[in-house]
């Protein structure tokens, strides 16, 4: 007897690691793509946040004056940073750019004295840098003029909403696939042991009873392959942090929760229905219908 519970004991083990494998792999697809719905906003922060415009300044203008203007108009919303570059550091970046001195071909210093705002996100867009390059050129008479990439930052915005528009689709359909094949998976496995069921259904057990150790079994084994999948997702968030400067600004510990968070609902919820729906499908069936599936 126990020679022939051996083999099948072996085989329901099998079982149950392939399904956990089969489930961790599934949440950490679907984690990298919550993870990346979630980093999708703050890379859009992080892009929009590095678009500058220059704002120049006359020559009559002195540093002093320079500086407490970019100093009033950090203090505006729309401003992130700014900062102030005097005529004598322009023609040092300038000379370290083109490898000569330009002041040396013209006689007299050609560049003049500017301020380099860092735009907020939410102003980073081509109606709001218009109007308060509208706004700088009208109110300030040290302005002469207001410079910006209107057509690289129109581009930015859109290819940003293009991707958080494709990764929000991609979320839906991953999720359907990762519905269908930890169904499948656990169907599988509770097919294998019909039988079983159908036989403690004819000694009288009650449906809960029956139910109860498959749930049992779905909740380990969607608890362990959520925390195997935190545990790669962990580990890819290390490498980045370590490897990728700058990183911890796109993303950072609220996300990595988050999606954790996320692995771990959807592990413990998936499971469960799957396992639900699977045993109930079989304890209504039949003796007759078993031999027919």
């Amino acid at each position: 007897m126990k020679k022939k519970q051996k083999p099948a004991g072996r085989r329901h083990g099998m079982q149950v690691v392939t399904l956990c494998i089969s489930t961790t792999m599934v949440l950490i697809l679907l984690g990298l793509v919550v993870l990346s719905v979630l980093t999708a906003r703050n890379l859009s922060t992080y892009v929009r946040e590095n678009m500058t415009m220059t704002v120049m300044l006359g020559d009559s203008v002195p540093v002093l004056e320079g500086a407490a203007l970019g100093q009033m108009l950090e203090a505006q919303p729309w401003a992130r940073h700014v900062s102030y570059i005097s005529k004598e550091q322009a023609l040092r970046e300038g000379t370290e750019a083109l490898g000569s001195d330009p002041s040396e071909f013209v006689g007299t210093n050609p560049f003049e004295a500017m301020l380099e705002i860092q735009m907020a996100a939410d102003y980073a867009n081509g109606d709001s840098l218009r109007k308060v390059s509208a706004e700088l050129m009208k109110q300030w008479r040290q302005v002469t003029d207001v410079a910006y990439q209107e057509d690289q930052i129109e581009d930015v915005n859109r290819n940003l909403h293009r991707i958080n528009l494709i990764l929000l689709v991609l979320a839906a359909l991953l999720i359907f696939v990762c519905y269908a094949l930890v169904s499948n998976s656990v169907r599988l496995g509770i097919y294998a042991r019909r039988f079983s069921i159908h036989t403690m259904k004819l000694v009288g057990a009650r449906w809960s009873f029956i139910r109860r150790p498959f749930v049992r079994q779905a909740m380990t084994v969607g608890v362990l392959a959520a925390l195997l999948a935190c545990g790669v997702l962990g580990g890819v968030a290390y490498a980045l942090y370590r490897y990728q400067p700058g990183i911890e600004d796109i993303i950072g510990w609220p996300e990595m929760a988050i999606t954790a968070a996320a692995v771990f609902v959807f592990g413990f919820v998936i499971m469960m229905l799957c396992t639900l729906l699977s045993v109930n499908k079989f304890l209504r069936m039949k003796a007759g219908e078993l031999y027919k599936i």
